[in-house]
């Protein structure tokens, strides 16, 4: 039973397109491949899916550069050159935006105003100004941040040194506890450790270490507790 025929027409269906694109380009390209074994051919095909994927096929041996060299001294024309040409009219266009971006940038350091008319001026002052006022606000707002984060680290020490003073104060209404006053020179006893600096120390004089300390008895068993470290 013969095939029917196929209706030429887009393909709606998004998958069943890409489908048949694919079948069909390695078709293309089988067929490329016989017609370059057979009769010695030079062939080149070069496809864009429509997700603008490249796919190309060129005869065995030969490059794409050299297929196009030659088409163009075949029909007598210069691909390369005329693409030379528009990107030399490109570049042209984006030397021209950068001079008028340095010109602005010097008039804005307050250089080559010589050519500019009153209207001009004023236009540049108003652009200043306004930049300007960009600038201070968003430099307020830095400031206030660090203000912010200053109060928050301050409030922070404070905290800590009202835990400390009032530890401090517990432990002197301790009856037990107590700072000693060194010969009238000093309000504590230093205490040393054998790697670090000096520190702050509370005795603990038990109840019954009373009369030894005060009837000249055997040598104390105070218990000293670290203050600050």
């Amino acid at each position: 039973m013969a095939r029917g025929k196929i209706q030429i027409k887009r393909i709606e269906n998004s998958t069943n397109r890409q489908v048949t694109y694919s079948k069909r380009r390695n078709g293309l390209f089988k067929k490329a491949n016989e017609l370059t074994v057979l009769c010695d051919a030079k062939v080149s095909i070069i496809m864009f899916s429509t997700t603008h994927k490249l796919h190309e096929y060129t005869s065995p041996n030969t490059t794409t550069k050299e297929f196009f060299d030659q088409y163009q001294r075949t029909v007598g024309v210069d691909i390369w050159r005329s693409h030379y040409e528009r990107m030399q009219e490109q570049l042209k266009k984006l030397k021209e935006v950068n001079r008028n971006l340095r010109r602005e940038i010097r008039q804005r350091m307050g250089e080559s105003l010589n050519d500019l008319e009153y209207e001009s001026l004023c236009g540049l002052e108003q652009e200043m100004e306004s930049s300007v006022k960009v600038i201070r606000d968003r430099k307020y707002k830095v400031i206030t941040n660090q203000i912010e984060t200053y109060k928050k680290k301050l409030r922070n020490v404070e905290e800590i040194h009202r835990n400390l003073l009032h530890e401090f104060d517990l432990r002197e209404d301790d009856p037990h506890y107590g700072l000693v006053d060194n010969g009238g020179d000093y309000d504590y006893v230093p205490g040393f450790v054998a790697h670090g600096g000096p520190r702050m120390l509370s005795l603990c004089l038990q109840p019954n270490q009373t009369h030894h300390l005060h009837t000249g008895g055997g040598g104390s068993d105070l218990t000293t507790f670290a203050l600050l470290e």
